[in-house]
């Protein structure tokens, strides 16, 4: 062994984790074992029940910025990859980690910093909760108006991984539109501050929205300053059934072509409708075969509902005003009731579309289910367009659950790209991760692409953040 070898620093993760012991050791970092395993994966990508169990990956729980920086540092030092991880809800991959990288959790970074009623503005940690927040502005007549269907138990700071939108968004804009700051852990361990208090702000470019959607390839989010909203001075819901799927989603268009702007316009599709029934004997189907199910907010409601029923009555809806007891049930259909059992392969995901095209995707249904001898449902924020597809196929008694046919993906693909035909995008808030690298590169220029990737190597040029995703 030569002299250069034999004094050359041992790097990897096993190194990385005999300093963390010696110079972190107020830190919680857990070696990889099958205890970590879930760390591994995101919602999306989880194996399916039954599958023999593999070890995870090397997980920190920090619980400061500080303690941020320094296992950065550390992982730098090591040549060992890091994945930024916050609850794990993510359905696209953007969270998966192998047994050789270090995940750091945010599950410690809770502070709720500030609540400024006068700056409509709230400052909190990425592992704050979507709900915990709301939860803390109520009392104050305020909301966070970003809220995805799994608000409950998502994170702020995996929201502006992923830009994530939800139900509110036709109204109120996706996660983008609410984040006015960051503070950011960079690939060399310093922290650095990007956007502004204030609601406008145009100094430099604009590296807050660049962040906002990056899915953790460029830094480590640590601290968020984000838009607070007055809550509603009323709010109402309200039902569109129609006789069939086609039906519903024209009458998508009638609301457009009205004056008014719901917060939330959520669409159902037949199938939708009977996989809920089937799985909380719901009764929906017997109502009608398409739903709209609408909220309306704020000053004027009488009005805007007597509008918007003459608007959506004229293509042939059956309208109604919900009580508020039933319309708690039917939100919380639309958010937890669409369910799959152990008996099917399934594959979902989100795709994006002019509001005006909505009906042609869902027209082009049957064809996609012709083609691979799957069945396609569909789910959609109406108000911006944004569709939630899921592809399904019964698993014979004979085969392995575990071994996906490839009609269920190239299924899953071919609505990906029956949206880019008609000036769709490829995800609108579940983000790419890994499920959706190559179709982003059907839907990017190549000059585009290298413009991304010029962006990524120089702020992490090493690759030291998430390699293998998003981009």
């Amino acid at each position: 062994m030569s002299a250069a070898t034999a004094t050359a620093p041992f790097t990897g993760l096993s190194a990385l984790l005999d300093d963390a012991r010696r110079d972190a050791a107020d830190i919680d970092v857990r070696p990889p074992s099958t205890d970590t395993a879930t760390f591994g994966h995101d919602a999306g990508t989880a194996p399916r029940r039954g599958t023999a169990v593999q070890d995870g990956p090397a997980v920190a729980f920090p619980s400061t910025v500080a303690e941020v920086q320094q296992l950065v540092r550390l992982a730098g030092r090591h040549g060992v990859s890091v994945v930024p991880r916050g609850a794990g809800t993510g359905l696209s991959g953007g969270a998966t980690a192998g047994a050789d990288q270090l995940v750091i959790s945010t599950d410690r970074l809770t502070r709720i910093v500030e609540v400024s009623p006068a700056d409509e503005v709230a400052v909190v940690e990425p592992g704050v909760l979507n709900s915990a927040l709301n939860e803390r502005l109520a009392p104050l007549g305020l909301f966070y108006a970003p809220d995805p269907a799994s608000w409950r138990i998502s994170t702020i700071g995996g929201n502006i991984a992923t830009n994530a939108g939800g139900l509110r968004c036709a109204k109120y804009g996706v996660t983008r539109e609410s984040v006015l700051a960051l503070d950011v852990v960079l690939a060399d361990g310093s922290l650095v501050s990007i956007g502004h208090r204030s609601i406008k702000g145009v100094t430099g470019l604009d590296l807050v929205s660049l962040f906002v959607g990056s899915e953790g390839v460029l830094g480590i989010v640590v601290g968020a300053t984000v838009r607070i909203r007055p809550l509603p001075v009323a709010r109402r819901t309200v039902t569109a059934f129609s006789d069939s799927t086609a039906a519903g989603a024209a009458a998508i268009g009638a609301i457009t072509a009205s004056r008014v702007r719901p917060s939330v316009i959520e669409f159902l599709d037949q199938p939708t409708l009977e996989g809920i029934d089937a799985a909380n004997d719901s009764g929906l189907r017997v109502r009608g075969a398409a739903l709209l199910l609408i909220e309306l907010d704020g000053f004027g409601i009488d009005e805007q509902t007597a509008e918007l029923t003459a608007a959506l009555e004229a293509v042939g809806a059956r309208v109604r005003v919900e009580t508020d007891d039933d319309a708690e049930v039917l939100w919380e259909l639309r958010r937890s009731g669409r369910r799959f059992d152990d008996g099917s392969w399934f594959a979902g995901g989100d795709v994006a579309v002019p509001k005006s095209r909505i009906a042609e995707i869902f027209a082009g249904f049957p064809e996609i289910e012709a083609r691979h001898g799957v069945t396609v449902s569909a789910v959609a924020h109406a108000g911006d367009g944004n569709l939630h597809p899921v592809v399904t196929l019964p698993i014979p008694a004979d085969a392995d659950p575990a071994v996906v046919p490839a009609a269920v993906h190239d299924a899953a693909d071919d609505l990906v790209r029956a949206a880019l035909a008609v000036g769709g995008t490829v995800s609108g808030e579940h983000g790419i991760g890994t499920v959706k690298r190559a179709l982003a590169a059907e839907e990017l220029a190549a000059r585009v692409r290298a413009a991304q990737l010029a962006i990524k190597d120089a702020l992490d040029p090493a690759g030291l953040f998430n390699p293998g995703k998003a981009l």
